[in-house]
């Protein structure tokens, strides 16, 4: 998916493992492999996650 521009949470930890990168077109990837898959949802479904990430 290129032309988006992705963000790291600033919750992922510093050695590199378990982030995530979001899209502000609701696109979701794994930060250790850009080139894999990319999970696509609702921007509903993206506020639910990023709110409950953030409970966490």
């Amino acid at each position: 998916m290129s032309g988006i521009e992705w963000r790291k949470s600033s919750y992922s930890n510093g050695d590199g493992g378990a982030c995530v990168e979001l899209a502000y077109c609701g696109a979701v990837r794994d930060s250790k492999n850009p080139e894999g898959p990319v999970l696509i949802v609702s921007r509903a479904a993206l506020e639910s996650f990023v709110a409950a990430a953030k409970r966490r």
